[in-house]
């Protein structure tokens, strides 16, 4: 079989194949490429931290829990655009390049965030008003999908070889401070504003930031520098792969990655951005107090993934997915019951800090493990594709499976059905090779 039916661009010429980078080239590659992912991040997650304000504007009524669930179906909905913007984007970024497909993702962050800044509300509108939140959903859904695969591979392309799981680990790390962004204005907003001007209007506010940024965002991501991988596959003439020979040259890849994000996806988005709602709803918290929790542990995620980063460039990455899957297999169902039973902030703080410590394990080589196994020119697709499948199906869904759960009285239910989540990604990393030392990565 020819590397051109399987998509691996080994015949490229070895002067080619392996580039070195200066020191200055890597960081300024990785610094870019992680405030673009910072600011993508926060805008995706700011609509999660202000469901709560502005729920009732889009879908009016009397329950307000209620209102809140039908508002996280158009946060699920978003993330069933993302498959569609992964393979859009994926299939992009190997064929026009990983800069590109960045910039192209952006600009569609940028529209989404300003759509529901500047939304009117179901009673001026009427129907119409629910219907544009979801379309603006759908544009950040199409960006988020795109970005991922595209900036996992990009970072993963532009580390080195000997620290790659520590650098790529800042795609997750940037993630996580978009989150603690949303959060932290949340917080600001919450202490500064009176409720009623927050529910009324003061909701936008982190919209037409977002929207600001991705801005920036575009500018910073124009003057990046393309891929030295991409590069040499152009430079070489190896072809652009398409969607089907993903299937069917790399179908065990492609099953590992839905396996692996399966588990993973589903626990981080219970774990992160569901947490605030279970601390006021389930556990009694104030929403200051909960937004503080969860912000405190997050600083603790944001610690440990480059941690698990570095240690996997020394054990290998399927020793981190061990501590991730296996623990959070294991804690979860007693840590969240512990969480909805306590009413000390700092019992709750500790708990969900371990339950983040330990999902660090996978986060931390979510990028470059799947990064790892696909040559170049099928690889921002392979990445991508897999990824925004698992997570639109399990990720999406969360948190109105949680809420489900919680209007049907059986809140427990969700605890053990994270828990399993975790236990089929364990699974699947045992049969998953050791990508540090059989990486597909050729440039070092």
């Amino acid at each position: 079989m020819t590397a051109s039916e399987t998509g691996v661009d080994t015949q490229a010429p070895e002067g080619l194949a392996r580039p070195g980078l200066t020191a200055t080239q890597r960081a300024k590659a990785i610094l870019g490429g992680s405030a673009g992912n910072l600011v993508e991040w926060y805008d995706w997650f700011v609509y999660s931290a202000f469901a709560i304000y502005f729920s009732q504007h889009f879908f009016p009524g009397g329950d307000d829990l209620a209102g809140l669930l039908k508002t996280m179906a158009v946060f699920a909905v978003g993330f069933f655009a993302r498959p569609l913007g992964a393979w859009l984007m994926g299939v992009y970024a190997d064929h026009a390049g990983r800069k590109t497909a960045l910039t192209a993702a952006v600009t569609l962050m940028c529209g989404g965030s300003l759509i529901i800044a500047v939304l009117p509300s179901y009673e001026t509108i009427g129907v119409a008003a629910p219907i544009l939140l979801v379309f603006a959903r759908i544009l950040q859904g199409l960006s988020v999908g795109g970005e991922y695969g595209a900036s996992a591979t990009y970072l993963s392309e532009m580390a080195g070889r000997k620290r790659r799981g520590f650098w790529s680990s800042f795609q997750f790390v940037t993630m996580v401070m978009g989150q603690l962004m949303a959060l932290g204005l949340l917080a600001l907003l919450q202490t500064t504003m009176d409720k009623a001007d927050l529910d009324a209007w003061g909701w936008r506010i982190p919209f037409f930031i977002g929207a600001a940024l991705a801005v920036v965002v575009f500018w910073i991501r124009s003057r990046m520098d393309e891929s030295q991988s991409y590069e040499n596959a152009k430079a070489a003439g190896v072809p652009r792969a398409g969607t089907m020979l993903l299937f069917s040259h790399y179908p065990k890849q492609t099953a590992t990655i839905i396996l692996l994000t399966a588990g993973g996806s589903l626990a981080f988005y219970a774990f992160t951005t569901y947490m605030p709602k279970f601390l006021t709803g389930t556990s009694g918290f104030s929403a200051p107090t909960a937004t503080a929790i969860t912000a405190g542990a997050l600083v603790v995620y944001l610690l440990s993934l480059p941690l698990f980063g570095w240690i996997s460039d020394h054990l290998g990455r399927k020793a981190t997915l061990y501590v991730a899957f296996g623990g959070g297999a294991v804690a979860t169902f007693p840590a969240l019951t512990a969480i909805a039973a306590t009413d000390n902030a700092w019992v709750a703080f500790a708990l969900i800090s371990g339950l983040v410590f330990l999902l660090s394990g996978y986060n931390s080589v979510s990028a470059v493990v799947k990064a790892e196994l696909f040559p170049t020119n099928v690889r921002a697709l392979g990445v991508a594709l897999p990824y925004g499948i698992a997570t639109a199906v399990f990720g999406g869904t969360a948190e109105p499976i949680a809420l489900a759960f919680k209007q049907a009285g059986v809140e427990s239910g969700f605890f053990i059905y994270v828990a399993l989540g975790l236990a089929v990604s364990l699974v699947a990393s045992l049969f998953l090779p050791d990508t540090r030392k059989h990486s597909m990565i050729l440039e070092d």
